[in-house]
């Protein structure tokens, strides 16, 4: 495996970086036994960068069980939730209880989970800076960044606040232009900066069965190839990309990503099947119900109104077949659109003002659409639910998660 180099801290990471997020999971807790033995063999073939956060439920515990054994071997990456800050004496407590959850002195990268523009003003008005140098000065964190969740038109603004080491960007075939986009991650990689790709199968999504056309171009080219392995090569395949994070959950999904990782380098694909992965994204957007290329000149919205993101989770739901009152797109809506994961731009802030109309290169009728997207994913009351959720539901949340810690 041929590791990858940040320039900004000399460090060589895997190409295939450990999501600790979807560890396998007996009677709906992580099975330890099962997860351990899958991170020992990730470490044992060349994996070197395990990714958590302090939201992602018993996972940074379970890791303080067995870094003892492999702490030598990796870096550990988590994350301050920001969510959780409202003022500056939040977050060296968050800082403190992470470490003992991990059971270790020093986090070798950490960063400022699921930030836009907003949340960051936000968080650097009550001195996050002084927060990151303290921790630090202290010998508490090495290196510093973010993860991102905004529109790619402020991801610059974000990059260029601060001195930061790594970023955490979501990227893959069929969302290359969202959120960083390929200049965004161009950008931050032209600056040092460490290039850690999340959801690069889209939760899932692009590994699994697609629709029957695109399974025609992918099949014409390779018959061998599965979906996972083009999306992952696809990733890997950007010479900017660092390190694409994969929760693995079982052994097969492991050795293929690791055989992946293992054979595909910067600039290693050919012309030819970077042409059919174009094809296939092609077909896919030809499929859509919204004819939006996510190219946010409708951005901003003066009511805060994400409209491209709004859209793409809109289309996919058709796309992909999504049903049930629990799917992938609906629980994307709430988690990146919102507001659980970050700041709200849901469709129904909405008010038809109809300044993004005359800035849509399609001419699309955008408070039509916007409306349509309202009553697809933003059942009545919806609002009262996450004043609960947020107010209520998540202190008791945090409550459970510190007694089951103890």
């Amino acid at each position: 495996m041929q590791y990858r180099l940040i320039k900004k801290t000399g460090d060589e990471i895997s190409p295939l970086g450990f999501g600790a997020m979807r560890l396998p999971l007996k009677n709906g807790k992580i099975d330890r036994a099962e997860a351990q033995k899958l991170i020992f063999h990730a470490i044992d073939n060349g994996i070197n960068f395990i990714d958590t956060a302090y939201l992602y439920g018993d996972s940074e515990t379970f890791l303080g069980e067995i870094l003892p054994d492999i702490r030598s071997n990796v870096k550990i990456c988590t994350k301050l939730s920001a969510i959780n800050v409202r003022k500056y004496d939040d977050m060296e407590p968050l800082l403190d209880e992470q470490l003992r959850r991990l059971n270790i002195d020093c986090i070798d990268y950490y960063l400022i989970h699921s930030v836009d523009l907003k949340n960051m003003n936000r968080l650097l008005k009550r001195d996050l800076i002084k927060f990151i140098e303290k921790a630090k000065s202290d010998g508490k964190i090495k290196h510093i960044g973010f993860s991102y969740h905004g529109p790619k038109e402020e991801f610059r603004d974000v990059v260029d606040c601060y001195d930061w080491e790594i970023v955490m960007v979501q990227y893959n075939y069929f969302d290359e232009n969202i959120q960083a986009s390929v200049e965004g991650i161009e950008y931050a990689a032209s600056k040092g900066m460490g290039i850690l790709v999340m959801e690069p199968l889209k939760g899932g999504i692009l590994a699994g069965k697609m629709p029957e056309e695109v399974e025609k171009v992918f099949r014409k080219s390779n018959p061998n190839k599965s979906n996972a392995q083009w999306a992952l090569e696809w990733v890997l395949n950007n010479r900017n990309v660092t390190c694409v994070l994969s929760g693995m959950n079982n052994f097969e999904q492991l050795n293929e990503n690791l055989d992946v990782a293992r054979r595909t380098t910067p600039m290693s694909m050919s012309f030819e099947e970077l042409e059919t992965v174009e094809l296939a994204k092609r077909v896919m957007r030809n499929s859509l119900k919204i004819n939006c290329s996510t190219c946010g000149y409708c951005m901003p919205c003066p009511q805060g109104v994400n409209i491209p993101e709004c859209m793409k989770i809109y289309n996919e739901k058709f796309l992909f077949n999504h049903k049930g009152f629990i799917n992938p797109s609906l629980m994307d809506y709430y988690q990146y659109v919102y507001g659980i994961m970050g700041s709200s731009g849901n469709a129904g802030k909405c008010n038809g003002c109809g300044k993004c109309l005359r800035k849509c290169p399609q001419n699309l009728d955008i408070i039509a659409e916007l409306e349509k997207i309202k009553r697809e994913f933003e059942f009545p009351g919806v609002k009262y639910l996450f004043f609960f959720v947020r107010h209520v539901g998540f202190p008791i949340y945090k409550f459970f998660v510190k007694l089951l810690n103890k």
